[in-house]
C-alpha cells in the first residue's frame, strides 16, 4: 500500500494493491489554523509590523494567509483581516465568502469588523480582546448591533495567552 500524505489538508490518501483509494481525513482544529495565524503574526512582527496574522479558511483548506503590512505599505487598510478577504476573493472569483471562517489573532477593529460583514464571512475566531480598538464586544460591538444586514457567528479566546503574548513582547521591545 502507498500513502500520500498532504500537509495541506492534513488528509492522508492510501492506495490499496489492488487500486482503490481509501482516506483518512484528519480535520484541524480551531487551535490548529489559530497556530497558522500566530505565525504570520511572527512573520509581521520579523517585518517590524504590529504582529497580528490572520488566516481565512473554507471547510478545511486555507484559501489566504496574512499579517499586517500598514508599514511596509504605508496603507492604513492593510490590516490581515482586510488582506485575507481581498486575496481569498480574488482566488475564489466572488467577494460573498458565507462558507468562510477567518482566524485572526486579535479582536478586530471597527473596519475590519465591517469589512467580515460585508464579505458576508461565516465566521470569525479571535485569539485575545482588543481593550482599545476591539469592534466585537470590547469597545464597540458592530455584529450584535442588529442593524446591518448580516451576522457572522464569534469564537473569541482561542490561544487567548499566545496571542496576547506576541503583541506584548513585541511591544516590549519597542520600548526598550
Amino acid at each position: 500500500m502507498r500513502m500520500n500524505i498532504s500537509e495541506k489538508c492534513l488528509c492522508v490518501l492510501c492506495r490499496t494493491d489492488d487500486g482503490r483509494i481509501m482516506s483518512n481525513l484528519v480535520r484541524r482544529t480551531d487551535e490548529d489554523h489559530m497556530r497558522m495565524a500566530l505565525a504570520e503574526a511572527e512573520k509581521a512582527a520579523a517585518e517590524g509590523e504590529t504582529p497580528i496574522g490572520a488566516v481565512l479558511v473554507i471547510g478545511d483548506q486555507v484559501i489566504a494567509a496574512a499579517h499586517n503590512m500598514r508599514e511596509t505599505w504605508q496603507d492604513p487598510t492593510a490590516h490581515a483581516e482586510s488582506l485575507v478577504l481581498r486575496d481569498a476573493s480574488a482566488r475564489l472569483g466572488r467577494w460573498r465568502l458565507p462558507d468562510a471562517t477567518v482566524f485572526v489573532t486579535m479582536e478586530p477593529c471597527l473596519m475590519c469588523a465591517g469589512a467580515l460583514v460585508l464579505a458576508r464571512v461565516g465566521r470569525l475566531v479571535y485569539g485575545c480582546r482588543d481593550d482599545r480598538a476591539g469592534a466585537l464586544g470590547s469597545v464597540y460591538d458592530v455584529v450584535r448591533d442588529g442593524r446591518l444586514n448580516h451576522v457572522y457567528r464569534i469564537t473569541p479566546g482561542v490561544l487567548e495567552s499566545e496571542c496576547r503574548s506576541v503583541l506584548q513582547g513585541f511591544f516590549e521591545k519597542l520600548r526598550t
